[in-house]
């Protein structure tokens, strides 16, 4: 099969060699897919340099969110050939995929690959933040950092269908426009104005109730000024390549809690909360309240470009690389 690989840590224009490899091992309760599409993140940058929280041995094939079809199916696998599916693994990144069951599944009648490849891993983290970890309800104010991002449109459209009313930064007025048609009722550009006064002035002065911030360093600190009394502020990475600190006087004198989530760790402790979480989202997405939002489909040979395109901080959505074409 054709793959992308990484014999070693670094940049990622210096490290991607595109190669020939043979079909990875299905297990009895896994499924090997055929990859249509594959969904990128800015963990796969990460992940390529070496800096990613969570380690694999190399060499190693990129890449972790796919959709595509079933083509072999392991005994104790709930999927059969044919099927049609959205999986969180490892190894997106060629034209053959082992997807294992807590992670796998069914993609909605109507929905795309393309979509299917941008779906799972966004609106997973955006819901379980937000309805699960921030219990965020109707009518209270949420603020998304990074609201033209691919987890961050999810936020604002997740947040709006919550109930919800929505506030999004960003830093042009390309992606201000991309976190309004996502939903938000303010979009503020943090390069010009300061998120915070602009926050107090939307809110008559009480603050956010939820700060949904994928980004850390100095946005973290600046949004500990700007959070309602028991507000919260939920951490689910570090954009800004600084881990923030807090002092602790603020979350006392304004009652509010500082939430951190890896969703990653739910496949291991709660993968129920996942299958919960995708039956919800399946729904809201039949129902019009949620569509990814894709920048660009970028052909498979164009893996290098396609993740410039993010870490450049050009693209806005999601940024979705097709799968290899047939019989490659």
């Amino acid at each position: 099969m054709l793959a992308w690989q990484i014999p070693q840590y670094g940049k990622f224009e210096e490290v991607l060699n595109l190669a020939s490899f043979g079909l990875p091992d299905a297990t009895s309760n896994s499924a090997l897919i055929r990859v249509e599409a594959v969904g990128l993140n800015f963990l796969d940058i990460l992940a390529i340099a070496g800096k990613y929280q969570e380690k694999g041995p190399l060499p190693f094939i990129p890449g972790i969110e796919a959709a595509g079809r079933v083509v072999e199916s392991g005994p104790e696998s709930p999927f059969a050939i044919g099927d049609k599916v959205m999986t969180i693994g490892n190894a997106a990144c060629a034209e053959y995929m082992a997807a294992g069951s807590k992670t796998t599944f069914f993609i909605p009648g109507g929905m795309s690959y393309e979509e299917a490849a941008a779906f799972q891993l966004i609106y997973q983290t955006a819901h379980v933040a937000l309805a699960h970890r921030a219990m965020l309800k109707a009518d209270e104010w949420l603020l998304v950092h990074a609201g033209a991002g691919g987890v961050g449109t999810a936020a604002i459209q997740v947040g709006r269908a919550l109930g919800a009313r929505v506030a999004a930064t960003a830093g042009s007025d390309k992606k201000l426009d991309t976190c309004r048609r996502a939903g938000a009722e303010l979009a503020i550009n943090y390069r010009k104005t300061n998120f915070c006064q602009s926050i107090r002035e939307i809110t008559d002065g009480r603050g956010a109730d939820v700060i949904f911030d994928p980004v850390g360093g100095d946005v973290f600190e600046e949004s500990t000024k700007c959070t309602a009394f028991e507000g919260r502020i939920i951490t689910i990475g570090y954009a800004s390549g600084q881990i923030p600190s807090i002092a602790l006087n603020r979350i006392l004198l304004k009652n509010m809690d500082v939430i951190g989530l890896f969703w990653g760790n739910y496949r291991q402790y709660a993968p129920q909360r996942i299958r919960q979480t995708q039956a919800q989202l399946n729904h809201l997405w039949r129902t019009g309240k949620i569509k990814p939002v894709i920048f660009h489909q970028f052909a498979f040979e164009d893996l290098p470009e396609a993740l410039a395109a993010l870490a450049g901080r050009q693209s806005f959505g999601k940024v979705v690389l097709k799968g290899p074409p047939a019989n490659s």
